[in-house]
């Protein structure tokens, strides 16, 4: 599904890729601020189309870009023995080891605690440096 929201003119790149982190305290003001808000924070987003309307923004250099994005699917690490087609609570792993390649699969800010997700597809397994069993998965909510 395509979204319309606002990203720094400079940031606004057709295909690039961003987490919206969620609403920030100095937009407060804007009579534009539904349309920067109405992402899911945490979520990873691909712009798909950037429109020729500008806006003035406080928050980034120079203006604002009205752009079409697309949300990303949630790809998370996921325990071993959880099977494609099932619906699990999925959490963020325990692991402060921001050197490991995954990381960002482990802490995935998307993931909400106590919420079930379905899994649409698992990937390869992962090597984890302190002993999880996990693998790589594509997630729903």
């Amino acid at each position: 599904m395509t979204l319309v929201t606002l990203i720094g003119e400079r940031l606004a790149k057709e295909d690039e890729e961003f987490i919206y982190l969620g609403p920030n305290n100095d937009c407060r003001g804007c009579k534009l601020k539904t349309v920067c808000f109405n992402l899911k924070p945490g979520r990873r987003y691909k712009i798909i189309d950037i429109r020729d309307k500008r806006h003035s923004c406080e928050l980034h250099e120079g203006n604002a870009a009205v752009v079409e994005v697309q949300e990303l699917p949630i790809l998370a690490a996921i325990d071993k023995e959880l099977t494609e087609g099932s619906a699990a609570k999925i959490e963020r792993k325990e692991c402060k080891n921001i050197g490991c390649d995954n990381f960002e699969l482990c802490n995935n800010l998307a993931l909400q605690k106590d919420r079930n997700y379905k899994i649409i597809k698992i990937y390869e397994g992962l090597d984890c440096l302190i002993g999880h069993k996990l693998q790589k998965a594509e997630l729903a909510d």
